[in-house]
């Protein structure tokens, strides 16, 4: 076997370890609400997630998969670019595995897109990016979050409004139940727009090392690509499934205290921003807008001095590090492959 095909292979495995490492960065995003309302144990909630997670595949086509896959000028067929694509996700899952451990829930999807740009540029220098992609991406930093944030503040305040006359306890009982519905939901929108970021950095590589032609879309129905679908909503859940637990108690319990009614309106409004953007092409960040969502709902049920700003401070420095943090590291591991390789 020689050494391109070696790499090839390689690159595809150290992608889909990225996808486990997104689900298990990111399992927080989908089960903190549920979790630190008491609705689910732990290790209950995170198989809940993942099995949503999986078949959010059949429900949302690949069009966030497609924006990824063109966000590098990658015209025809190239091995420089596996190595490009390589040092991308080296430098994500590096990114990834030091807010985790940080106990910080900062952006897969972004932390992807920084690590890839930072590649690429090291490589070809910024003619290579598709600025109007990365733009669009850059926006949605801000309007993702910006979004949740007032999903989450008018649902919940829709909720405090219609159930004002009821008893607590009654109120209480409804939306533990409720939230196993809402976490549903918002699993879905997780995986549909988190596992298409990795299917589309496995469609880009296809295409550098020429095995699919440029405008090849990913689908169910192709023998030929049906593979990268399932090989990615199956490593997302994988890790959603193993992982997650110390961000959770940042996202859940850190920020605000949660009620039932508050978990539920936090990823009702999270579930309908992301399925918004997943149908609009859009790569988002989930920790974003459930951070956000959680912080609307937490305006209503508390106020706002009493969010807990200084945790709140930490995570949007996190999110603000992360595309130029992930696209150095990106960078540098190009650098390093050409130099060693």
């Amino acid at each position: 076997m020689n050494c391109g095909i070696c790499i090839f292979i390689v690159t595809i495995l150290i992608a889909l370890a990225f996808d486990v490492i997104n689900g298990f960065h990111d399992a927080a995003n989908s089960i903190a609400t549920v979790v630190s309302t008491r609705v689910l144990k732990p290790h209950i909630a995170v198989l809940w997630a993942a099995f949503f997670n999986f078949i959010a595949m059949l429900i949302f086509a690949p069009r966030v998969a497609d924006t990824i896959a063109r966000i590098l000028k990658i015209e025809a067929a190239d091995p420089i670019y596996v190595w490009v694509i390589l040092s991308g996700l080296i430098g994500a899952i590096i990114w990834d595995i030091f807010t985790w451990w940080l106990t910080l829930p900062t952006s897969s999807s972004h932390a992807l897109i920084g690590g890839l740009a930072g590649a690429g540029i090291a490589y070809e220098g910024f003619d290579i990016l598709r600025y109007d992609l990365l733009l669009t991406t850059a926006l949605f930093i801000v309007l993702s979050p910006l979004i949740g944030f007032v999903g989450g503040f008018v649902i919940m305040t829709l909720n405090a409004l219609l159930l004002r006359k009821q008893h607590p306890q009654k109120i209480d009982n409804f939306f533990r139940k409720g939230q196993l519905v809402s976490a549903a939901l918002y699993s879905i929108g997780h995986g549909a727009n988190d596992a298409q970021k990795t299917m589309g950095v496995i469609l880009a590589l296809l295409l550098a090392s020429g095995v699919v032609e440029k405008g090849t879309q990913l689908s169910l129905t192709s023998l030929s690509t049906a593979w990268v679908i399932v090989a990615c909503h199956f490593c997302l859940a994988l890790g959603t499934a193993i992982g997650g637990w110390r961000i959770v108690k940042t996202m859940g319990m850190g920020i605000t205290s949660l009620k039932p009614v508050g978990g539920f309106s936090a990823e009702t409004a999270g579930a309908l921003s992301l399925y918004f953007a997943t149908a609009s092409g859009i790569p988002v960040s989930t920790t974003h807008t459930i951070t956000a969502s959680i912080i609307g709902v937490g305006t209503v049920t508390t106020s706002f001095s009493r969010i807990k700003w200084g945790i709140a401070t930490r995570i949007v420095w996190a999110w603000i590090l992360t595309l130029p943090a992930a696209a150095l590291v990106g960078g540098v591991c190009f650098y390093l492959t050409q130099a060693i390789f």
